[in-house]
């Protein structure tokens, strides 16, 4: 699904290996509240080394006693990682949440607190990310004139090969389900194979903007999303105000989440997304009966309070804080290309 998508600001300069280690690909998850201290709902920090979320909410279940059920995440998190996030469990009549401490192996309670409402799916404010990147075999100065470049214009908001699974096994699965008719019975994995289709789709929209430079400014008929927020609103004439402003990165052109009927472009937006589209109404039309509906996802990702520092020859360490969402992998590929 990445194979063939334009790249914003040149080839990559070179090559890198990217989590030789799970320490070398950090999370820690920012939410957008902080917990009120009480309630009927444990919230749980938990750090977590090589384990997937799904699995480590299970495990948590189980050390706790309770049914799954009950356990609750904003987000999913690499396994191939080393994470911090956010666990909520619904735990009444349940008196004093447990201490903090070691739940298995690669799974430790960092930090207990309560809250009056469940932890809901998509409740980000974003992630903070550190990662060691080594062997690189391009020249220091080259990448942080890159590094530079991003920071300062952002890159594609791409979804990262994770959505896809490995050798974009999601997509093959999907097909399989939503085109050929073989059932899926798991419920979650019927919702992990429509977002890998819709995300794939938006791919395609993006690489196209991408291509044509329109990737960070406003087309006639756009909808521009609000930097770090989910909302979006119609741009029937692009404004001189809003050149600046998007030039600024306070806003974002979007491109299409397809779906069912949604607020959609106008206009030149709506003319090359029906374009880039135009072969994939059976896919559109799939998710619209499974009842997904559609919405606007920013083309434009800028990562925020960059660092980078090399600590010896070949390796970089590299930091920044990126929207719910959005994927660490789409800042790399545009440094380097990774095995």
């Amino acid at each position: 699904p990445l194979v063939g998508l334009p790249y914003a600001h040149g080839d990559p300069l070179g090559h890198t290996r990217l989590r030789t280690t799970p320490e070398d690909f950090t999370v820690q998850e920012i939410l957008p509240f902080t917990p009120s201290g009480e309630g009927e709902h444990w919230m749980l920090l938990v750090r977590k080394r090589d384990w997937t979320t799904e699995a480590a909410a299970r495990q948590l279940a189980r050390h706790l006693g309770v049914d799954g059920r009950a356990v609750s995440y904003a987000g999913l998190k690499d396994r191939h990682a080393v994470t911090e996030q956010w666990f909520s469990v619904h735990a009444p009549g349940r008196g004093e949440p447990p201490p903090p401490g070691v739940v298995a192996e690669g799974i430790e309670v960092a930090e207990v607190t309560r809250n009056t409402r469940k932890l809901r799916r998509g409740a980000l404010a974003g992630n903070r990310f550190r990662l060691v990147l080594r062997e690189i075999d391009a020249p220091p100065e080259a990448v942080e004139e890159r590094l530079g470049e991003i920071v300062a214009r952002g890159v594609p908001n791409y979804f990262g090969p994770q959505r896809f699974g490995r050798d974009g096994e999601n997509l093959q699965r999907a097909r399989a389900w939503l085109l050929e008719g073989r059932p899926v019975r798991q419920r979650s994995l019927r919702g992990l194979l429509l977002s890998a289709v819709r995300s794939a789709l938006f791919n395609q929209v993006a690489g196209r903007r991408v291509a044509d430079g329109s990737w960070e400014r406003l087309l006639p008929g756009d909808r521009a999303a609000l930097g770090g927020r989910k909302s979006h609103f119609p741009v029937a004439e692009v404004d001189d105000e809003l050149v600046r402003r998007a030039a600024e990165g306070e806003i974002h052109p979007t491109g299409p989440l397809p779906g069912a009927a949604g607020d959609g472009p106008t206009g030149d937006a709506a003319r090359l997304e029906e374009e880039v589209l135009a072969g994939e109404q059976a896919w559109i039309d799939a998710l619209a009966s499974h009842g997904v509906r559609a919405d606007r996802r920013a083309l434009r990702l800028i990562p925020r309070n960059a660092a980078w520092a090399w600590s010896e020859s070949g390796v970089l360490a590299l930091s920044f804080t990126l929207p719910a969402g959005s994927y660490a992998t789409a800042v790399v590929r545009e440094l380097f290309s990774a095995p």
